[in-house]
């Protein structure tokens, strides 16, 4: 595992191969992505703002959000404690079962002739429901992990609407279009990413390169510390934390139901030799059943559908199946031009 109390030696399973290390020196001095700020009231202008972000980056931040800084804190706090808990103790919700609902877990990926090299991190996933009660199924301990999931995963809920409402006011569709296309009973995951201080940051990856699969991520970052980072033109764009703000990432199956117009784009994590980074991704998806297309709106005659329709259940098997590589999943239902 990688975190360990003392930062230990780089030993060769978690040395990625040459072509795919993170060539921290490259990384392109633009000003990061888009900052919207949710406060804007000009109602035009917030939607044409978050419309070209996620037509030209897949991502953005926002402030004045509107979930309570507080709570906010207290939420990473729980997380952080989590991962200071003592190895044995986390241990036994360490799993490789992917059917699992609460699992710790490493990432890691394949590589010709070599075993599997583990990335350096380890994850947290478990569900998350804004009403439904779920913290039964969470760590007892520490103690403030249940009630702090509980009061943010309200705020989250009625936080993931509104966005999903200015998503789809964006590419013109009634408010309600993408939250309908997604069920009644969307599949809510919450991810607790946690990056220890690593000796070579060169030589290692915290995430590899990846999209996300499901509809909507919201993340929240260590302050201070930076290690996400997006594509933009081919380069490596740093995504800086900033006080009290989110990171929105769109996922693949925004990517479909807009028929290629909003972007789900590849990012990564990388690790520094200074400081511990925490992140905490609430995810926001399909159910298995749900079908997911392009959305007929958004298809002319100078727009046909790029991609075919499929239930969710279908491209869940295809993620899961490509485990350890640079996954294309979502351009495995692209219809012939």
């Amino acid at each position: 595992m990688a975190n360990s109390i003392k930062p230990i030696s780089l030993t060769p399973n978690f040395i990625v191969p040459e072509d795919k290390r993170p060539q921290l020196a490259h990384i392109s001095p633009l000003a990061s992505i888009p900052i919207i700020d949710l406060n804007d009231h000009v109602t035009s202008s917030l939607l044409q703002k978050i419309s070209q972000a996620c037509e030209e980056y897949g991502f953005f931040q926002v402030i004045n959000h509107g979930v309570p800084e507080e709570l906010c804190e207290k939420v990473m706090t729980a997380v952080t404690q989590f991962f200071e808990l003592p190895p044995e103790e986390r241990a036994e919700f360490f799993t490789e079962d992917l059917t699992k609902q609460v699992r710790l877990f490493n990432y890691y990926l394949k590589s010709e002739g070599q075993e599997k090299v583990t990335m350096w991190s380890e994850l947290f996933s478990h569900p998350w429901h804004p009403v439904d009660d779920f913290t039964h199924l969470l760590p007892q301990n520490p103690p403030l992990y249940r009630v702090a999931f509980a009061e943010y995963a309200k705020e989250i809920g009625g936080f993931m609407n509104r966005l999903l409402s200015l998503i789809s006011q964006g590419l013109g569709l009634d408010k309600d279009c993408l939250r309908k296309r997604m069920g009644d009973n969307p599949r809510l995951r919450a991810q607790a990413n946690f990056y220890p201080l690593c000796p070579d940051p060169e030589l290692t990856l915290g995430l590899a390169v990846h999209t996300d699969l499901n509809a909507l991520t919201v993340l929240q970052q260590s302050a201070g510390v930076t290690g996400l980072q997006v594509i933009k033109d081919g380069k490596w764009v740093a995504v800086d934390p900033i006080p009290n703000a989110f990171v929105i990432n769109l996922g693949d199956q925004i990517q479909v139901l807009s028929n290629g117009r909003f972007k789900s784009v590849h990012h990564r994590a990388v690790t520094n030799k200074t400081h511990p980074r925490i992140s905490l991704a609430m995810f926001y998806g399909p159910n298995t059943e749900d079908v997911i297309g392009p959305i007929e709106d958004l298809i002319d005659d100078e727009h046909p559908p790029v991609y075919r329709s499929y239930r969710y259940a279908e491209f869940l098997e295809k993620f899961y199946s490509q485990e350890g590589t640079r996954r294309i999943v979502k351009e495995l239902f692209e219809l012939p031009k």
